[in-house]
C-alpha cells in the first residue's frame, strides 16, 4: 500500500523560515513535520512513501533518502514546475501499479494524532456499499480564528470565547483515494476544487470524523500550537 505525501508548496506565509527549508520539513519537537507522517504511515502497514515534491526537494532526499533506515521504501515524484496538489497527486498516481488498496495522501503540512488504519477501515467499508466510491476524507470540526462574543436576546454581553470549535466540519488533509479516479484529477490545478466538489455532486466521496488533535500548520501560530501540544502531551506521559 502506499501513501502520498504533498510537499511541493513554498510555503510563503511561513517566510523566512521556509526560505531556506520546505514547509513539510519544519520542526516541531525536534522533528519534521513529515517525519510524523511517515510514521503514521508505517503503523498502518503502509509499505511505500512517494513525497510529491518540487521546492528544495534535495532537502527532503537528503533527510529521509530511500527510507530503508526507517524501515519503509520512499522514493519522490519531483515537479519541474508547479501541477498544484490535485496536479502533483495524478503524476503520482499514473506510476502505482493497479491495486484494490486505496492511497493515502497527506497534505505535507498536517499534523494529525488520527489513526491511518482507521481511515483506510472507513474507506473499505464505504467501497464495499458502493463500488463507485472514490475517497474517504478525514474531517476535524472547524475552529474559529477569533474569539466569539456571545450575547443574549437583549445584546447584553454573556460570555466570550477563545477561537471555540464551532459546528461545521472541515477537510483536515489526509485522505484515502482509489486508484481509478487519477485521470479525474486535473493535470494543473487543485483537486479541492475541481474534482473534491464533482465527486461530492455524485455521492462518491465520504468522511470519518476525528476529535483528535489535528492542525493544518499554515502560519506561526499554528507551528507553535503543534509544539506546545506536543511537549505537554510527552510531559504528561
Amino acid at each position: 500500500m502506499y501513501s502520498l505525501i504533498i510537499a511541493g508548496g513554498r510555503g510563503e506565509r511561513l517566510r523566512p523560515l521556509t526560505d531556506n527549508t520546505p514547509k513539510p520539513m519544519l520542526q516541531v519537537a525536534g522533528k519534521p513535520i513529515a517525519y510524523y507522517q511517515v510514521q503514521q504511515s508505517i503503523l498502518a502497514g503502509i509499505t511505500d512513501i512517494i513525497f510529491l515534491s518540487g521546492y528544495l526537494s534535495s532537502t527532503i532526499e537528503k533527510y529521509f533518502g530511500d527510507g530503508k533506515n526507517l524501515g519503509i521504501n520512499i522514493t519522490y515524484s519531483v515537479e519541474m514546475s508547479p501541477l498544484g496538489r490535485g496536479g502533483a497527486i495524478r503524476k503520482a498516481l499514473s506510476i502505482l501499479p493497479l491495486s484494490d488498496e486505496p492511497v493515502i495522501v497527506f497534505n505535507g503540512d498536517v499534523y494529525s494524532e488520527f489513526k491511518i488504519l482507521n481511515l483506510i477501515d472507513r474507506y473499505k467499508s464505504s467501497k464495499a456499499l458502493n463500488p463507485n466510491h472514490a475517497g474517504t476524507l478525514l474531517l476535524r470540526r472547524y475552529q474559529s480564528s477569533y474569539g466569539i462574543v456571545e450575547i443574549d436576546s437583549n445584546d447584553i454581553v454573556t460570555a466570550f470565547s477563545e477561537k471555540p470549535e464551532l459546528p461545521y466540519w472541515i477537510n483536515a488533509g489526509v485522505f484515502a483515494l482509489n486508484l481509478s479516479i487519477r485521470d479525474e484529477l486535473p493535470k494543473i490545478g487543485d483537486h479541492e476544487t475541481e474534482t473534491f466538489p464533482r465527486l461530492a455532486k455524485e455521492g462518491r466521496l465520504g468522511g470519518i470524523k476525528t476529535q483528535q488533535f489535528c492542525r493544518s500548520i499554515d502560519s506561526f501560530k499554528d507551528l507553535a500550537d503543534v509544539e506546545t501540544h506536543m511537549v505537554t502531551r510527552k510531559t504528561r506521559n
